[in-house]
């Protein structure tokens, strides 16, 4: 990395030399009332100082033994990347630079001097910044202080000047950053890696390293790492330190330790140590996504009673205690312990949280997820009441942008961070991201939630947004232009409940709510108001492949860079039919809806790899809107020919299965779950009976022209391959092979895993449509939705 290269420090007599011959370019003669550029995150306090400040060629960095070294190292690529060649090391200023930087504590003497009136943050990481005539002066609180200021100084360098700027600057929250937390194929050390250096980049100080299907985290937990692991986490460890990251350690014991056993508490405290030797010194004991209904050990039920709220609550204070007071305490330089507690998303007080609140060390960091597993906001009342439950600050583990969840199947979740209130840092000690599968696609949102975590006061969505856009964009408009419209394409945020809370592109569907009102009065002024829009969308996965520097990115989101491509060229055909229709060119509108249909269908078909993510499906973008306009187009097309429109015959319809799958004695997977609307609710069988089915009965005999299956998304989906879609005017009887053979049953085998949707066309009238598993052997049929389209007779 660049901004990990070694100084060359040059002597003074060839520093004088060199002084004397460079010339000293003018102070910029912009006025001072020029805009500052935008700093992320937010500063606290920027004011100019004075005029902007022409890089030279040359340049005097002034430090001493107390200058933190990623700050130095990154001040001098900084310079480097800007032009100036030389950069000339001193441990005090000659007084003749052409532009003199001064790096070190903010109490050492020249730092304090230069800061001149710039107010010096008494709290933990903060800075002072000043440019003013040819000096800039970066002071830090604290070593971390430093590098925030050096961050900041690589943002006020645009255009080959360094803007006159007074800055004084620290974290609203005193812990930032990120939780590997997800459910699935954990990151890789070069995303882990990568992570680091992107957190260091925003200011955030704490990544945890949580992933859940690491084994040595949670099933394994007392076994050490193996010696390769160990040194991949050695590696990350540094990479932390060097970007003023605290890496946080994270074991989860709870599904299978003994609380009461010392053996067991000797093997958590063995696994930490082996962390605290790497270099080490934050540590989580997540106790989350347990059972506190059952005991692991005969032990437990002994010493702490019948299991329950209040004493599962009372061992997992007695192991946190002993972990936090023998452990941490009795290590030099340990930060206080963190939990996850079993109860970590309401605000109801328990039994539970009243022995937490009781006796938990008060030392220890009590991590909460707001008043649910993905809150649709976190109010300021709802944090004090979070505290006064846990009888401390919370650390707010927020589930945004993860996409390890039914509901976020097939997703990318990009929007900016919202629905948090401001205020929330008096409440709170600290926020982190639980982020997507892709972390460079995480990006994008994690920008923004450490923008708001630094200052959330300060926090201006739509500002962070764009400053988050050009981040991925290196900078430049107009690829951030087309990061901006990939978001929007990828708004959405589910919640574990039916309504999101983010919704999905607002940009977009606001355009095609516009576009279809304005085209009933003036189709061909519709058309042409809204052709660059769809051109845009076209053309946004090639701007975002040739501009956005991070290839990381780029691989995370490529499935969805290609069916936006492809939805881009489907809006282009369908605009392209309407256009014909309004000319009556019966010809071209048929040919440009087949055009649509194909490179619909086509991006319909685009699918997440499943080593990338344990929900290999379909992947989703805009939906509805992009197919909500597939389907008007080819009404529109359809009436054009005299014909009735399409319709989704299914729905609410009465529907009937072979099994209902019982779970604690109630049937909630009923076979109406598939025609209830919800591409989420899914139906069900049995799973103890080969060949099983579901129908629905339209009510009377349509003629039909599709079904499209939605399989289940949250998981499963591989049981529903190998199967036939029937139809008949009259009800099946019999077996599958009778059906087969019976005249008047239309017919089709799909052998692939059905999609999200699979598109299967029908050429047959019918009033019954059954889906049948072909299986021979006992098999669960699970379906999120069937979906019926045709044109009712009479």
């Amino acid at each position: 990395m660049a901004a990990r290269r070694a100084l060359h420090a040059c002597s003074v007599a060839t520093l004088l030399v060199a002084a004397s011959a460079a010339a000293v370019p003018p102070v910029s003669a912009h006025a001072t009332d020029r805009p500052l550029p935008v700093v992320s995150p937010t500063p606290q306090h920027m004011t100019r100082a004075g005029a902007d400040i022409a890089l030279p060629s040359r340049a005097e960095l002034v430090v001493d033994d107390t200058t933190d070294k990623p700050a130095r190292d990154l001040l001098t690529a900084t310079l480097r990347a800007h032009g100036v060649r030389h950069v000339d090391v001193r441990t005090k200023a000659s007084g003749h630079a052409p532009l003199t930087v001064l790096l070190g504590p903010a109490t050492r003497p020249d730092v304090t001097k230069a800061l001149r009136g710039t107010d010096v943050p008494t709290q933990d990481e903060g800075y002072a910044v000043r440019v003013a005539g040819r000096t800039v002066a970066l002071g830090g609180t604290a070593a971390t202080g430093q590098f925030y200021a050096a961050q900041t100084f690589r943002q006020l360098v645009t255009k080959g000047k360094i803007a006159g700027a007074s800055v004084s600057d620290f974290p609203s929250m005193r812990l930032r950053g990120s939780i590997e937390g997800f459910y699935g194929p954990p990151w890789t050390e070069t995303e882990r890696l990568d992570q680091m250096d992107f957190l260091g980049e925003v200011k955030s100080n704490t990544y945890v390293y949580a992933p859940k299907d690491d084994p040595y985290h949670r099933d394994k937990w007392r076994e050490p790492y193996p010696a390769d692991k160990l040194a991949q986490l050695g590696t990350l460890v540094d990479r932390a330190r060097a970007n003023h990251v605290r890496f946080t350690f994270a074991v989860s014991p709870g599904g299978s330790v003994c609380y009461s056993d010392p053996a067991d508490v000797k093997a958590l405290t063995a696994k930490l140590q082996a962390l605290y030797d790497l270099g080490v010194r934050s540590f989580s004991v997540p106790l989350d996504d347990i059972s506190y209904t059952k005991w692991n050990c005969d032990a437990d039920q002994q010493k702490f009673g019948a299991p329950g709220r209040g004493p599962a609550a009372k061992a997992q204070v007695g192991l946190l205690n002993t972990v936090q007071q023998d452990f941490i305490a009795t290590h030099d330089g340990a930060n206080p312990l963190q939990m996850v507690p079993t109860e970590y998303g309401d605000l109801t007080d328990t039994a539970y949280k009243q022995e937490l609140r009781g006796n938990l060390d008060k030392n220890i960091e009590v991590m909460w997820t707001g008043t649910d597993v993905v809150p649709p906001e976190i109010t300021n009342d709802q944090a004090q009441k979070a505290s006064e439950l846990f009888g401390r600050k919370v650390f707010v583990w927020d589930n945004y942008p993860v996409n390890d969840f039914g509901r976020t199947s097939g997703r990318l979740l990009l929007a900016p961070y919202d629905k948090r209130e401001p205020g929330l840092s008096e409440h709170l000690s600290g926020l982190v991201s639980n982020p997507m599968n892709q972390e460079a696609a995480s990006k994008l949102a994690v920008f923004t939630m450490s923008d708001f975590s630094w200052n959330d006061r300060g926090y201006d969505r739509t500002r962070s947004a764009r400053q988050s856009a050009l981040h991925l964009a290196g900078g430049d408009p107009r690829v951030a232009d087309a990061v901006q419209t990939f978001v929007d394409l990828n708004h959405m945020a589910p919640t574990f409940g039916a309504k999101p809370w983010q919704p999905q592109s607002p940009i977009l569907s606001a355009q095609l709510e516009k576009f279809w009102k304005a085209y009933e009065s003036d189709p061909k002024a519709a058309i042409r108001s809204f052709t660059p829009t769809a051109t845009n969308i076209g053309h946004t996965p090639a701007v975002l492949r040739a501009g956005v520097p991070d290839q990381q990115f780029l691989h995370d989101a490529g499935p969805w860079l290609d069916s936006t491509a492809l939805w881009g060229k489907a809006l282009g055909h369908g605009l392209a039919a309407l256009k014909a229709i309004d000319a009556h060119d019966a010809d071209q509108a048929a040919a440009e809806r087949a055009a649509m249909e194909k490179a619909a269908d086509a991006a319909s078909h685009i699918t997440i790899d499943p080593a990338e993510h344990h929900q290999p499906g379909p992947v989703k973008i805009a939906d509805p809107f992009l197919g909500d306009f597939v389907s008007q187009v080819q009404d529109l097309h359809d009436a054009s020919k005299g014909l009735e429109p399409l319709r989704q015959l299914a729905l609410n319809k009465d529907a009937k299965q072979s099994s209902d799958y019982a779970s604690d004695g109630e049937f909630p997977y009923g076979a109406a779950k598939a025609a209830d609307g919800d591409r989420f609710n899914f139906s069900t069988t049995s799973g103890k009976e080969a060949q099983p089915w579901w129908q629905v009965d339209l009510g009377s005999v349509a003629d039909l022209e599709r079904v499209d299956v939605y399989n289940r998304s949250d998981c499963c989906a591989d049981r529903t391959q190998d199967y036939y879609v029937l139809v008949s005017d009259e009800p099946f009887t019999g077996t599958l092979a009778d059906q087969l053979t019976k005249p008047g049953v239309w017919s089709h085998h799909e052998t692939a895993q059905a999609g999200g949707p699979t598109a299967i066309p029908v050429t047959a009238h019918g009033r019954y449509v059954r889906v049948w598993l072909a299986s021979e052997k006992p098999v669960e049929l699970n379906m999120a939705e069937v979906e019926v389209y045709g044109r009712a007779r009479g």
